[in-house]
């Protein structure tokens, strides 16, 4: 899908802009913007209502078509990392920024078991949903990145496996230079 990364500076608020509140009325990022001929451009404005969007575009490949017996498993994957990673990852975030460190603490511990706790799912498999690349991988990369400095690698084999090969492939890394 043809694209155009439009880079924000955060620190220095381009997420307050006019321009950006018109799209996103809370200021927060990503948005994807889709122009259609003869339609007002489509604004999603919250990250996992655009990760499914693009997996539904991808054909089958990030997300299993119902039909296939490993669609159930990579929703719920997903939603894992969505709900018990990302979210407590998330409030830390907030509650570092409202000065609740004991709050913070408890939710970036909260984050991190969980994630460690995912390692299970790479047991018979070389994903997170079983034996391809979905949605669910995406949602685990971009979390397992951000809190890499505080994942003990050399106790977690699997999960530093499964981090380097998704690491490396080309679209990830296109990816994730949008955090750059």
């Amino acid at each position: 899908m043809a694209h155009r990364v439009v880079p924000l500076d955060l620190r220095a608020g381009q997420q307050r802009t006019p321009d950006f509140l018109a799209l996103n009325p809370r200021g927060k990022v990503p948005v994807l913007r889709l122009h259609s001929l003869g339609a007002p451009p489509l604004v999603l404005a919250q990250s996992n209502a655009i990760l499914l969007y693009l997996a539904q575009q991808a054909g089958g490949t990030l997300l299993p078509r119902e039909n296939n017996a490993s669609a159930p498993l990579a929703f719920e994957r997903f939603f894992f990392y969505v709900t018990d990673v990302i979210a407590p990852s998330h409030t830390s975030f907030f509650l570092k920024n409202e000065g609740c460190e004991e709050g913070r603490r408890l939710m970036e511990r909260r984050s991190l078991d969980a994630l460690l706790a995912s390692e299970t799912f790479l047991e018979n498999a070389p994903f997170m949903a079983g034996q391809s690349f979905t949605l669910a991988d995406i949602a685990a990369v971009s979390i397992v990145a951000a809190l890499s400095s505080s994942i003990d690698w050399a106790q977690h084999p699997r999960l530093r496996r499964w981090f380097a090969d998704v690491m490396a492939r080309p679209g990830v890394r296109r990816g994730m230079a949008a955090f750059d």
